[in-house]
This record gives structure tokens, sequence and C-alpha cells, in this order.
């Protein structure tokens, strides 16, 4: 099996150095860049499994790259910032990242970050459900494939962190999941239990399972946590 290509976007010289070499001894295929322009001629000279994403670089900025980035691609993205902020790590998920990680940061942290990210690509799963289908409400959710199709058969569009909590919702219908236990589930890293990180995932959640045929089957339970209402089908 080749090794997995990680493009690593980061201004800081000695940052940029350390990192890379520690991915690289960890069997990655590791190419790095300093700059916008630089990631996008990496990726016109090749694929790229996962992108390690600085927020603050200079000139055009992490989150316009990955803005500009989604427009046409689905490569897994991982935010570093040393703006560590509740507020900065929301509007990170809210437009799609799949982590999001703040410096100063251990190599250690980051290594199971990108190995967390890569398993939900590649549809690995330690949990018991695994390989499983689900249909709810009409709606049809494949844990071999990582899919979701509308009652159409349409493809839902979800991130990794989403497709992880929809997941982790279907496999416990009808009962009250707290913050961090969902956090514990879907094997996300999201900081504490009182980071709003999981309100923002539950809420893109709520937006795609939202159609013209009812409201996504999601409730808040006030100060308990969420519980997913609908019946659910195993196949």
């Amino acid at each position: 099996m080749s090794a997995r290509s990680i493009i690593l976007v980061e201004d800081d010289p000695a940052l940029r150095t350390l990192t890379a070499r520690v991915l690289a001894s960890h069997g990655y295929d590791v190419r790095t860049a300093t700059t916008g322009a630089e990631l996008w001629v990496l990726l016109d000279n090749g694929p790229a499994d996962l992108i390690v994403l600085d927020i603050m670089l200079p000139g055009t900025s992490g989150i316009d790259l990955f803005r500009r980035l989604r427009r046409d691609s689905d490569i897994p993205v991982i935010f570093v910032s040393a703006r560590g902020s509740e507020e900065d790590r929301v509007l990170g998920l809210e437009l799609g990242a799949d982590d999001y990680l703040a410096k100063p940061f251990g190599t250690r942290e980051l290594l199971a970050r990108i190995g967390a990210v890569l398993r939900r690509g590649r549809g690995e799963s330690d949990d018991a459900g695994s390989g499983r289908a689900f249909s709810f409400d009409g709606w049809h959710l494949s844990l071999v494939r990582r899919e979701l199709r509308s009652q159409d058969g349409t493809l839902v569009d979800l991130t990794a962190a989403e497709f992880d909590l929809l997941a982790t919702f279907v496999c416990q219908p009808q009962r009250v999941i707290g913050r961090q236990r969902l956090i514990e589930l879907s094997r996300m890293r999201l900081s504490d239990s009182s980071d709003r990180s999981i309100d923002v995932l539950v809420s893109r959640l709520r937006r795609k399972l939202s159609n013209a045929r009812g409201e996504a089957p999601l409730t808040t339970v006030r100060g308990l946590g969420y519980m997913f209402t609908a019946s659910v089908e195993r196949h």
C-alpha cells in the first residue's frame, strides 16, 4: 500500500520543518507549502489524502483557501491555528473542516487526529455496528459506503464529523445522549463538553436532514443533550 499523502501548509519555518519530519517518520508522504499559491501548485502536481492547513497565513488566509478548496474538492482538512478560541473552532466546523487543532500542539496529538480523519475517510471503524445499513423516515445511511441518501435517493454531502455524529445517533435512537458522550462515541476531538462545537455539528445535521417532507428527527433535551427521535431500522 502506498503512503498516504499529506500537504502541510504552514508559514513558520521551524514548525513546518519539525512537523514535516515527524509526519514523514511515521510513514506519510509529506509535501509542504507556505502560501495559498504554493498549495495550488502542489495540488496541480498531484492529489493529497489530507491537508493540514494553518489559518494565519501571509496573503490569503487559511479560511479563504478552505472556502475555495471546498468549491471543487472534498479533501479532508485539519485546521491549525494559534487562535484557539471557541469562536475559531466553531467557525472551522461551520465551514466544514474535519478537525481543528490549536497551537501549540504536541506531535502525538496531531498524529492521532490525522489518523482519525484518514480512518473516517476510508470508512474504517471499530464499532460493533460497522458494516450495517440503516433507514429512518425514508432516509438511508450506509456505514460501509459512508453515505447518506435522502428519500428520493439523492446523495447528501456530509463532512466526516457530521457522518460520524449521525452514525452515533442512528445506533442509539430515542435515547438522550449528552454532549461529552457524543464526542466520545463519535470519536471526535472537539475540546470539552461545554464547547459549542458539538452544537454546531448538530445544527448542521438538522439543516441537512430537514426538507419538504418534515423536520430533522433531532431534539434538544435542555440541560442533558440530544435525542434522535426517529424509528430506525437496521439492515
